[in-house]
């Protein structure tokens, strides 16, 4: 059974856009794995019932009435949870699609508690679909490039550390190029960065034509955000 939350507590940032069919199972999985735990729901401008389905699972929803993309809707739902936020709270970011297995990232929580790493990443213990490789690829090649790191899931939004490290990398990259953006800027800060597997599972993008295209603008956000810190290093 899980227990309830200690000391200063834990929320939960959950990435969604047109999540309405698993937003719920999302939020309720967390919940259950960390009673107390406070829930904020990113929503990028959804055209579904995201929204109703999670504020009726208990988040707290920001969303703007047009879409911003994941890094700039996420940044926004960071800048509102961590209002009055205890510094040392531990922050889970996640995306909303991980439904009833959302409650398995607990691992990332407790490395963060126990102090192992100050940015804790997880890695799916089983591939489902993707691509022919090449922006998850290009990713993990910035990344070494930029700060050194070796990396095996450079763009999963499953995270955790405390407040106080989330706001000093606030703001995140545009669109597609938080997540890189933020394991660079962490590493550089002189965080410490781990990556933990999990048995997560979440809605995949095959090898169709809508598959190919939104690994295209992954990448297009891949290059901006290289471009980007590679600029911001040499100042």
């Amino acid at each position: 059974m899980a227990e309830a939350e200690s000391g200063p507590g834990r929320i939960a940032i959950v990435a969604a856009r047109d999540e309405g069919d698993r937003i719920g199972a999302t939020l309720r999985s967390l919940a259950e794995a960390s009673p107390g735990i406070g829930l904020w729901v990113a929503d990028d401008a959804s055209s579904d019932d995201t929204r109703a389905v999670a504020l009726a699972a208990g988040g707290t929803v920001i969303g703007r009435n047009r879409p911003h993309g994941k890094g700039g809707n996420v940044t926004a739902a960071a800048t509102a949870a961590l209002e009055g936020l205890d510094p040392e709270a531990i922050v889970l970011l996640c995306d909303g699609d991980l439904a009833a297995t959302a409650g398995r990232l607990l691992p990332l929580v407790e490395a963060i508690e126990a102090g192992s790493a100050d940015l804790a990443i997880a890695t799916f213990e089983r591939k489902v679909g993707g691509g022919l490789g090449l922006a998850k690829g290009y990713a993990r090649s910035a990344i070494r490039k930029l700060c050194g790191l070796e990396t095996t899931a450079p763009i999963s939004g499953q995270r955790a550390m405390r407040a106080q490290v989330l706001a000093e990398l606030l703001p995140f990259a545009p669109r597609y190029g938080m997540e890189v953006g933020m394991t660079v800027d962490a590493v550089r800060a002189g965080y410490r960065v781990a990556e933990i597997e999990l048995p997560l599972a979440h809605r995949a993008t095959g090898k169709s034509i809508a598959g190919f295209l939104h690994r295209g603008r992954q990448l297009r956000d891949f290059v901006a955000v290289y471009r980007d810190r590679r600029r911001t290093h040499r100042r």
